[in-house]
């Protein structure tokens, strides 16, 4: 299973693939067309009896939660005071390392305690805000990455959901998957330092000798991850446990059915979940989707054609305004920019912080605002910045991909994500293999391409994961029971392309909604056809008809 961070080349990655955590209060209110929701009442889902579980995880599923303070909650502080302004509550739910020997939860066991899982227990971080009229249900949100937090985003798309009638009806809960953000124990590799230090590096060089020393890194870095994190949980972070662990959060919610909203990555958590426990689906949104059957290969050569698109109309807009860095031609809109980001890789651009900008970051933070169509007077300002020398804007950007706070300070979600996909899918140990997708690579995202490509390319940090993978792509096996889904997937998106999402509604027998826009992922960030429809499907099942467009 392919990730949606996106790489550059095999052995690198850039752009974050999972809600862009990005809430934009002026977002232009996109028009329809299609069939529309209407204004009566609909009727709502009537819940069926209690779905069971395995006897040996039933002290999982029964275990009692404790709400409290979500002061621990979230790293960034705009985040953590969301929470206390939009009185979220906040738990920690046990769950079975290795769901083969589960065990007996011990409900003595301390999340803030453990400093290992030799006890076979993990928890997964929840933020809860309660239903403010009559409850359905929990719905609960997972951003993707893999390896960025629900409990973060959470606190930042409850704006978007003040505006429609899910805040009334359901209890809006953001989920950390095991390991990721406010989740205990945490997956760590690199110290603070450790990744400043990686983020100045230029890996540029496919000559022999370079290959190695990348490869002799990629090496390092997986073997990092087992000393700090521990193979036992380092084994346990993959989707197919993940899945697993959302339906204990379904029950210890107290609810008898799921309804999950998720984007990006996370519409591939979704979709196993789908597969999996078709009999506890009541409702499922599946926002920038991933294709389950896709070879990892592939997938990242078709991202590199959505950030090649991104980038062609980012261009359009920008040589169309006065004092564009790219010029006034997107057709050398390429090469302005090239010649803007090749000098980095020499030396770094200033900035006000001592880091400076290097070659890797300006690609990072470029990526970055090709996210989402409103970072583009970001993006604009911060190659004009850098046509002078200097390189604030972009390291900024970059910052926000990386999960890196103004005090230095790291979120989990880059080792998240690299623990989470070498566990996904199989690794590429076939170096012609590995060459050719990097030579497609270039060939389909040429803004990204430095030149330097010799047909041969690094083996991913996955080829050297101390763990084995524990997934395979495949088509869903889907069964008669689950009732309807929806996918929801935007003709411009960058990370995951809109053919995803036809292919992933398709795989499920779901219902398509397509956004007409450049961002990733559109569900509950302002845009209020897509969000009127996905009201409507969660509180009253109703789905948009074939062929609808927002």
């Amino acid at each position: 299973m392919i990730t949606q961070r996106v790489p550059r080349a095999v052995g690198g990655r850039y752009g974050r693939g999972g809600f862009t955590l990005v809430v934009i209060a002026a977002l232009a209110l996109a028009g329809c067309a299609g069939p529309g929701p209407g204004d009566e009442e609909g009727p709502e889902f009537v819940p069926a009896t209690p779905t069971e579980f395995p006897p040996e995880l039933a002290s999982y599923y029964q275990q009692a939660v404790e709400w409290g303070p979500c002061d621990d909650y979230a790293v960034d502080p705009l985040a953590r005071e969301n929470l206390t302004v939009y009185e979220f509550s906040c738990a920690r739910v046990a769950v079975p390392v290795d769901y083969s020997a589960p065990g007996v939860l011990d409900v003595t066991d301390d999340p803030e305690g453990q400093e290992s899982v030799d006890g076979n227990v993990a928890y997964v971080a929840l933020a809860r805000r309660a239903a403010e009229g009559q409850k359905i249900g929990s719905l609960v949100l997972n951003p993707g990455g893999p390896g960025v937090g629900g409990v973060q985003t959470v606190a930042d798309i409850t704006t978007s959901i003040f505006g429609t009638d899910v805040i009334e009806r359901f209890d809006i809960v953001g989920l950390d998957p095991r390991g990721v953000g406010a989740s205990y124990p945490p997956i760590a590799c690199r110290t603070d330092e450790e990744k400043d230090a990686y983020r100045a590096q230029v890996r540029v060089d496919m000559s022999p000798e370079g290959i190695a020393a990348h490869e002799a890194d990629n090496e390092r870095y997986a073997a990092l991850c087992a000393e700090r994190t521990g193979e036992a949980l380092l084994a346990s972070v993959g989707s197919r446990e993940g899945a697993r662990d959302l339906d204990i959060v379904r029950a210890v919610l107290g609810d008898d059915k799921l309804n999950f909203l998720g984007y990006s990555y996370a519409t591939y958590l979704g979709a196993l979940y789908a597969e999996a426990f078709p009999g506890n689906v009541r409702a499922m949104i599946l926002d920038g989707a991933v294709d389950p059957a896709e070879e990892a290969g592939e997938s990242v050569i078709r991202q590199g054609e959505g950030f090649q698109r991104a980038f062609d109309a980012f261009a359009e807009d920008c040589t169309a305004q006065p004092e564009c860095a790219l010029g006034d031609d997107p057709g050398e809109a390429i090469p302005q920019f090239r010649e803007l980001v090749d000098p980095l890789i020499e030396r770094p651009a200033q900035t006000t912080d001592p880091r400076g900008l290097s070659y890797e970051d300006a690609l990072t933070g470029v990526v970055q605002a090709l996210y989402v169509e409103q970072f583009w007077p970001s993006l604009r300002a911060g190659l004009a910045e850098l046509a002078d020398g200097r390189g604030d804007a972009l390291l900024l950007l970059a910052d926000i991909y990386e999960g890196r706070g103004d005090d230095g300070l790291y979120d989990n979600s880059n080792d998240a994500f690299d623990a989470i996909r070498c566990v996904d899918s199989p690794p590429e140990l076939d170096r012609d293999t590995a060459g050719e997708v990097d030579r497609r690579y270039r060939e389909a995202a040429p803004f990204l391409d430095d030149g330097r490509g010799t047909g041969n390319a690094p083996l991913s940090t996955c080829a050297f994961w101390p763990v084995p993978h524990t997934s395979e792509p495949g088509t869903l096996d889907i069964a008669e029971e689950l009732p309807p889904l929806l996918v929801v997937s935007t003709t411009g998106d960058p990370a995951t392309p809109y053919e995803a999402g036809v292919e992933l509604a398709d795989q499920l027998g779901a219902a398509l909604l397509t956004f007409r826009g450049n961002t990733h992922t559109a569900v509950f960030q302002g845009i209020q056809c897509v969000d009127d429809y996905a009201a409507r499907y969660l509180i009253e099942g109703e789905l948009p008809g074939e062929g609808t467009l927002c």
